[in-house]
């Protein structure tokens, strides 16, 4: 067995991690990254040190599951990187331990629980945008020049008027107009 390694966030300079520092302690870390910011924030100094730090077969140990991960998919990645670098977690408060067979089996429902859900609001996506185009509904962006527009710019053009003017008179940039006029 590696070394076992903790991590602890506080998600404001205010709190404080002396719980989570006492916990991991009595769990036998030899070595502890923190880092002192929300769970939202991609940017977690500490933690990618950590990262840094970890080789295959040692054991990160946190104090809560939450501590690790910004949702449940970002926290299923982080397992899976870990997983796939030959590193154990153990989770504290949870008792959880990726190392025995029962912390994989509990990491695997998980994974799975979470594809479900992204599949799920795919397909209620793909629903609701079918529903609105058999209501006649059709997504994205409105044209900023209709057809009566586009005819009179076309026209204003073989009256030899330039991109520029003919643009400026519709009230649009030069490349929407070359867009139109091209379609």
């Amino acid at each position: 067995m590696g070394e076992i390694v903790g991590y602890a966030r506080v998600s404001t300079r205010d709190q404080n991690l002396e719980l989570q520092l006492d916990s991991l302690k009595k769990e036998g870390c030899e070595r502890i990254f923190t880092d002192h910011l929300s769970g939202a924030s991609t940017d977690r100094p500490g933690f990618e040190e950590a990262l840094k730090f970890l080789r295959s077969g040692d054991k990160l140990v946190v104090w809560k599951l939450d501590r690790l991960g910004r949702s449940l998919q970002h926290l299923i990645e982080t397992v899976k990187l870990l997983e796939a670098r030959g590193v154990a977690l153990h989770v504290v408060q949870e008792k959880l331990d990726t190392s025995s067979t029962n912390g994989k089996l509990f990491f695997h429902i998980f994974g799975a629980l979470a594809e479900f859900e992204r599949d799920v609001i795919r397909d209620r996506t793909r629903a609701g945008l079918e529903a609105a185009r058999a209501r006649g509904r059709v997504g994205g962006r409105k044209h900023k020049l209709s057809g009566d527009q586009i005819k009179a710019a076309r026209d204003l053009l073989k009256a030899e008027h330039s991109v520029t003017e003919v643009a400026r008179m519709l009230q649009v940039s030069r490349s929407t107009l070359y867009r139109y006029l091209h379609e």
